[in-house]
């Protein structure tokens, strides 16, 4: 079996950056397989270290990340898992902006004594990530491509532990 953990980050005071969570309310009113948690994790990365430890194989993070694409592009990126890692791309890196640092949520899931062997990232560029409560445009326009993106990752996972 191939547990996957999909999580929801970001900070909804800040604009686009709520994007994560977003992205996972509207995955709520779906039914998973078994083998898959999807869950708003906010700004809590030390609970989402503690969730990682109930051994899960993917993450999947949903969240907006900056990489100079145009505001509301949707992009599935693969990310280290290990934090010693070298990420060529600085996908981790672009996620830092809410202070839930994907990083250090990994190294600390490590100093724990845990581990999860991949990591996928549904990010979406921001509009921006100035104070207040609510998505741009762009970014609202973008749910619905990065909720089909998260149930397509689902689906091919599920299918893939199954073979």
């Amino acid at each position: 079996m191939n547990r996957m953990l999909v999580a929801g980050v970001g900070n909804i005071f800040f604009g686009d950056d709520g994007f994560g969570v977003e992205v996972v309310r509207q995955l709520a009113g779906d039914t998973p397989p078994p083998d898959v948690r999807i869950a708003d994790f906010g700004i809590r990365g030390v609970h989402l270290a503690y969730e990682l430890l109930e051994g899960y194989d993917t993450l999947v993070l949903v969240d907006a990340i900056s990489r100079g694409d145009p505001p509301g592009t949707v992009s599935i990126l693969e990310a280290p898992a290990h934090p010693e890692a070298d990420d060529g791309d600085g996908v981790l890196e672009a996620m830092d902006a809410h202070g839930m640092q994907p990083a250090a949520v990994l190294a600390m899931l490590s100093d724990l004594g845990g581990a999860v062997d991949r990591v996928l990232v549904v990010g979406c560029e921001p509009e921006s990530l100035e104070d207040g409560i609510g998505l741009s445009e762009p970014v609202t326009a973008a749910i619905p491509a990065a909720v089909d993106a998260v149930r397509e990752l689902i689906s091919t996972t599920s299918k893939g532990a199954s073979s």
